[in-house]
């Protein structure tokens, strides 16, 4: 007894103050020194952006694809990002919106924390947020702004949920109501998916709870979820009308694209270093912890298992689990992001373990829990900095001043060798292309055809890329493409054989620029599917102002009298439970 009493959690949690500070210390600097520039998809959510600022209420975009709509991308973290942008400018504007972002979810971990494991144990969580390897590289290796941006406030609508159904307070269902609406206002994925692996634990929990000894009866836990996946569902529907037409409209039905992150990270090594060890890191040490805890303690169960499933689905093909469960989907979706929701999943787990050692070992503990806390995240931002997305150091300024003079806009161009920088390019130009990054936006026949990505990579795709670039270009005439910008010349031969001419060169001829004769000059093609009217008004206003409804709402006064019992129920438990594992 002595023993178990010796190892009983001190309740005293980290203020949250000081958690935030650790999020200004440890990114903000990074922030500020453009990091994410680097990544895969920094430039293209940057573009969104960009276009938001000059077209707010025209989703229609003319400068890839030959025009294509915005409305098949949730809008919330780049038109806060071209908001921002008015006062400093679109890069520091991306930066300040990841920021607020990684603030947030620390909020979010020790919020959706405290449903599980005590007030300390949560503040840990939150504080291990911060040197999260799979969140610094998402934000500084993969650049997926709308996934690090939704996930927080994903995180931060759970514990309302909670509170709704379990107790049935109203203020939690107009809160967790508003915060889910904005979530997925921010990125449809991770609130569909996030129903899965985070809110249907949440609702076990509820089932599990025996905080009063008060059982919710199952006629109300039932009219309660159903009353609240009803409203949200159609607020989600109305807020994101837009999209859903087009998602009905012009469904994604193209070849698949191939991404290594659905590859075997037994079998291809290298990419199982980029997708499971550095977003894991030292998080991998602590799993055969959250096994054994989360098996014994019945109320973590239901998050063990929804951690277990997305932890699956995150090893891409090493498993058939991803393949069973999402289908075609796996084919389309990348896997980093289920490691990502693995891992904040994992987080109580790890907050729990952290609390422990600290209790047992002190110092000795302090000092080894820091070093693993920092090299988790200085491995996932320096392998960024290692093997940057965009690891080609040059500029298209004079790129874009080429397209913008002597009426070289008022034809399409197509790029070959320059990796990210076409979404930079696009933003420098009033020039359109029928190239681009956002899969979803490629509608073009010759494009949708093949399981190719961007056509200004086509030869890191094999076959089928080559195959979508000799299609374009042999359909150049009905695309008004006369101009191939090229800085690879492996391209050579085959723009050649096509009966294209080099007609200047930029930058001591280390771009060259390739021209056909007789081309017309560029005319829609995409109108069928450029948005009506309203449907630039709804997505002006119904999805910015979906998470400045969920600012207001947040400021309604919460009651405490029935979270007090609840931390006294759960400090109960916990001790209970310590003192058998300790004999």
């Amino acid at each position: 007894m002595q023993r178990a009493n010796s190892i009983v959690p001190s309740t005293r949690p980290i203020p949250i103050s000081l958690i935030l500070m650790a999020v200004v210390v440890v990114h903000l600097p990074l922030l500020l020194m453009k990091l994410p520039l680097k990544s895969y998809d920094t430039n293209f959510h940057i573009f969104f952006a960009s276009h938001y600022v000059q077209h707010w209420f025209n989703p229609w975009n003319a400068k890839w694809y030959a025009g294509f709509s915005q409305t098949t991308y949730p809008p919330l973290p780049q038109q806060w990002v071209a908001l921002v942008s008015r006062i400093l400018g679109l890069d520091m504007a991306y930066m300040a919106v990841q920021f607020a972002a990684i603030m947030l979810l620390a909020l979010g971990v020790y919020r959706f924390s405290r449903l599980w494991v005590s007030a300390r144990a949560a503040s840990f969580a939150a504080l291990a947020s911060v040197f999260l390897g799979s969140e610094s590289f998402l934000v500084y290796s993969a650049g997926q702004l709308g996934t690090t941006c939704a996930a927080p406030i994903y995180l931060n609508a759970l514990p309302f949920l909670f509170e709704w159904v379990r107790y049935g307070k109203w203020r939690s269902f107009l809160k967790a109501s508003a915060l889910f609406t904005a979530a997925a206002a921010a990125h449809h994925a991770t609130l569909l998916f996030g129903s899965i692996f985070f809110a249907v634990p949440v609702l076990a929990l509820v089932i599990l709870d025996r905080q009063d000894d008060e059982r919710i009866s199952m006629a109300a836990f039932a009219s309660r979820t159903i009353a609240i996946a009803v409203v949200v569902g159609a607020a989600i529907a109305v807020v994101l009308l837009p999209f859903w037409i087009a998602l009905i409209h012009y469904p994604v039905t193209q070849a698949p694209i191939p991404h290594p992150s659905r590859a075997n990270y037994i079998l291809s090594l290298n990419w199982g270093l980029n997708y499971f060890i550095v977003p894991y890191g030292a998080l991998i040490l602590a799993l055969p912890f959250i096994f054994i805890r989360g098996s014994m303690v019945v109320r973590l169960r239901p998050l063990l298992l929804g951690f277990w499933v997305a932890f699956l689905v995150g090893l891409g093909g090493t498993t058939p689990v991803g393949h069973l469960l999402l289908g075609r989907a796996f084919d389309v979706l990348t896997m980093e992001r289920f490691s990502y929701w693995a891992t904040l999943l994992a987080l109580p787990f790890v907050g729990l373990l952290v609390a422990e050692l600290v209790d047992r070992y002190r110092s000795l503990a302090v000092v080894g829990l820091t070093a693993a806390a920092a090299f988790t995240c200085a491995l996932a931002v320096g392998w960024g900095t290692y093997r940057p997305a965009d690891a080609q150091d040059f500029k298209v300024d004079s790129v874009a001043v080429w397209l913008n003079r002597d009426g070289h806009d008022k034809y399409r161009y197509v790029t070959l060798g320059f990796g990210n920088k076409i979404a930079r390019l696009a933003m420098m130009t009033d020039a359109s292309s029928v190239d681009g990054e956002w899969n979803s936006g490629r509608t073009l026949p010759e494009l949708t055809r093949f399981g190719g990505g961007a056509l200004t990579s086509s030869k890191y795709f094999g076959g089928p890329g080559l195959d979508a670039l000799r299609a374009i270009l042999m359909h150049a005439d009905h695309y008004g493409l006369k101009w191939v910008l090229v800085r690879d010349h492996y391209y050579d031969p085959l723009l050649s054989f096509a009966g294209w001419r080099q007609v200047d060169n930029l930058e001591d001829k280390t771009i060259t620029i390739w021209s056909k004769d007789g081309v017309p000059p560029a005319t829609p093609v995409n109108a069928p599917q450029m948005p009506p009217r309203w449907q630039g008004l709804v997505w002006g206003i119904l999805p910015f102002g979906s998470s400045i409804l969920a600012l207001l709402v947040l400021f309604i006064p919460e009651e405490r009298r029935r979270s007090r019992r609840a931390e006294d129920s759960f400090a109960n438990e916990e001790t209970l439970m310590q003192g058998r594992l300790a004999s």
